[in-house]
């Protein structure tokens, strides 16, 4: 069965897209005023014109903040495994079930 599709019109970069998604459409608009904003910050900050080069640079910064997301929260769940393993080791000791 197919999901149902949303659609969005939204605006990156001065150019407009027609988005379709499996998302709300308030949802779709947050991602690309997201990305429009980190284009346009990295164009106010940088001497790169060419607006795909603009693109490029974008998605590899949000793919780096993403992995780096993806490591810190890996970090964090092997904390929590730890922690839950060294919890049943005591309650195990004090004669727990």
């Amino acid at each position: 069965m197919d999901t149902p599709r949303e659609s969005a019109k939204v605006t990156i970069f001065g150019n407009d897209y027609h988005i379709q998604a499996s998302e709300n459409p308030e949802y779709i608009e947050k991602i690309a005023r997201y990305v429009d904003g980190k284009m346009r910050e990295l164009q106010g900050r940088s001497t790169v014109s060419s607006s795909t080069k603009i693109a490029i640079l974008v998605a590899m910064n949000i793919a780096d903040e993403l992995h780096r997301e993806r490591r810190h929260r890996t970090g964090w769940q092997e904390q929590l495994d730890e922690k839950t393993a060294e919890l049943a080791r005591i309650l195990e000791e004090a004669g727990g079930d």
